[in-house]
């Protein structure tokens, strides 16, 4: 907890706040620039005291429901509600719902990102956009029907991404990321519809992954390699690096090739690359 940080960024979005904005009189004798103390202690429902100390940096350690009151009352965004959770020594509180919508500057990356397959994928593991190396590397994902564009519904349902072809091992420590990438999704988002309805599909319909289900690990996406079957390239060895975007809870797959013949196929790849005509292939976001 950083007690002085904390304390000026409370007092600078106080000032910034009118009593208008808030549905408070300004009255006739105003001393202050923005809120009183009591007023925010009143629409936070907190003591006057317990503001006042916060605002000296010599508070406790306000709980997390302090924070969301305090944040509230002073009307802060996302981002500066964020730093004021962190300040406190908590975690920023996460949206109700996975995030389906690719964000226009990552879009933009993904179409800068020429010689290189990339591809965006949800919290749960949904296939949300390619560019067009990753459509000539590993096809055309978001052909999967709506409901199975998720590449670990296709792991254990399906019939997996098709020029994937791993080794045992690998497969194995594949499966186990995709399990663990799940179980922290669900720690993040209890309540999302969708993310649970995957789940319980893929309990009911594969014995292994509820087996690994049942094990209780939780992960993140992590870097790795891939084995691809290319029917036209033969089998590549390719470096799998996952760039995570934390304010979305998204990861952005990126293949590269460490080696001299890899390298040649990317570039094989990058002339008969296709594309349809965006530059990008995106899966359309869930409509709410």
């Amino acid at each position: 907890m950083d007690r002085v940080e904390l304390a000026n960024v409370l007092k600078a979005a106080r000032a910034r706040l009118a009593p208008e904005q808030v549905g408070l009189p300004a009255g006739p004798r105003r001393r202050v620039v923005g809120l009183r103390r009591e007023e925010v202690a009143q629409l936070a429902g907190l003591s006057v005291e317990y503001v006042v100390r916060l605002e000296q940096g010599r508070g406790p350690h306000p709980s997390p429901q302090v924070i969301t009151a305090l944040t509230r009352a002073l009307r802060l965004e996302h981002d500066e509600r964020d730093q004021v959770f962190r300040l406190a020594g908590s975690a920023p509180p996460l949206a109700d719902r996975v995030e389906m919508s690719v964000r226009p500057s990552m879009l933009r990356l993904l179409r800068r990102l020429t010689d290189l397959p990339a591809l965006v994928l949800s919290a749960k593991g949904d296939v949300l956009a390619q560019n067009p190396m990753a459509c000539a590397l590993l096809g055309d994902l978001r052909r999967w029907p709506e409901g199975q564009c998720n590449i670990i519904w296709q792991r254990f349902l399906g019939t997996g991404v098709a020029r994937v072809a791993p080794d045992p091992q690998e497969d194995e420590a594949s499966a186990q990321q995709s399990v663990g990438v799940l179980r922290t999704a669900l720690s993040r988002y209890p309540h999302d519809p969708d993310l649970r309805a995957l789940i319980e599909a893929l309990i009911a319909g594969s014995e292994r992954f509820w087996s690994m289900w049942e094990e209780g690990r939780s992960t993140v996406r992590r870097s790795t390699h891939k084995t691809i079957d290319h029917p036209e390239l033969g089998r590549l060895v390719l470096d799998c690096d996952t760039l995570l975007l934390p304010d979305t809870d998204q990861s952005m797959i990126v293949y590269s090739a460490a080696g001299e013949r890899e390298a040649s196929a990317l570039d094989a790849l990058r002339v008969s690359g296709t594309d349809d005509g965006t530059g990008l292939t995106t899966t359309p976001p869930r409509s709410v």
